[in-house]
């Protein structure tokens, strides 16, 4: 998708904000989901303030999609809990080669004589969060809570760049994921918080979940949180056959996915991939808590 030009003529001025709208998503999701922005900051900056602009001077086209929507205004009393659409399950945990490759004997006990396959991902240390869509835009976001009804945190959610505030695909769906602070942001973090003589987070999990879940969006906003999708829902149940073409699909549904999944063909391919990551760990951006294994077929 090539970059849209605002400055050319348009028939009105609700034609020429809903191309500045285009613009930003697109280099929004070029810079917080691709990672491969194509103009600067300053320039990015420059279309913002000028929709900012446009819709200050006709405020009945503003729209919740919008870019300048992602943070709301007041502060919230408090978090509404809501049912999820089915449960937010927990992991079993295997923790080392032993346990792993006796899960797989398990997996084969179950399917006697049938082929399956593994997709391996790196489990990002953060908070799971549920995100749903409803006729192209995204309408709900619910922490994982206790599994069964989760906090609805949707005006912090909306200011994580890397959710997309408007899909084409109008049919409702949902996202579940990870929410995310890398590193160097982790670090920004508790360099303010030890400006402001406050106590330093413990870990990039701590800070990401207070930031969630703290009052005033506008602080959520400036953690700079990322989200990383890894289940596509329909009516609470897995949207594809497979799990590794769910993946794909969060992708080409704008959705940010981690990279570092494979496909695994059996447990010897799986437990290189636990190796190669455990060797790299401290390389990533991001904590991770380990690798997350699912069998292939929903089925």
């Amino acid at each position: 998708m090539r970059s849209i030009d605002y400055s050319v003529p348009v028939s009105s001025i609700q034609q020429t904000i809903e191309h500045l709208r285009e613009q930003l998503r697109h280099h929004e999701h070029l810079y917080y989901v691709l990672d491969a922005p194509e103009i600067s900051d300053a320039e990015y900056d420059g279309l913002m303030r000028d929709l900012e602009r446009l819709e200050r001077e006709n405020p009945d086209l503003v729209t919740s999609d919008s870019p300048t929507q992602r943070v709301g205004g007041k502060p919230r009393e408090g978090f509404v809990k809501v049912p999820h659409s089915s449960p937010m399950l927990s992991l079993d945990n295997a923790l080392d080669e032993t346990e792993l490759r006796e899960f797989d004997e398990r997996v084969r006990g179950l399917l006697p004589g049938e082929s399956y396959r593994y997709v391996a991902e790196l489990k990002l240390d953060g908070l799971s969060m549920a995100v749903h869509y409803e006729g192209g835009h995204m309408v709900r976001a619910l922490t994982r809570g206790d599994g069964l009804v989760g906090e609805d945190v949707t005006e912090n959610a909306r200011t994580i760049r890397s959710i997309p505030l408007k899909v084409k695909p109008h049919e409702a769906f949902e996202v579940r994921g990870e929410v995310v602070l890398n590193r160097k942001a982790f670090e920004r973090a508790n360099e303010e918080r030890e400006a402001q003589q406050l106590p330093r987070f413990a870990n990039p999990r701590n800070a990401a979940a207070g930031a969630l879940r703290v009052l005033d969006p506008k602080i959520t906003a400036a953690r700079k949180l990322e989200y990383f999708g890894y289940f596509l829902l329909a009516d609470g149940k897995p949207a594809m056959d497979s799990h590794s073409a769910a993946l794909k699909e969060l992708s080409h549904r704008g959705l940010k996915v981690h990279d570092g999944h494979r496909v695994c063909d059996d447990i010897e391919a799986l437990v290189e991939f636990c190796k190669h990551w455990e060797e790299r760990r401290d390389s990533l951006p991001f904590e991770i808590d380990g690798v997350v294994v699912k069998v292939d077929s929903v089925d």
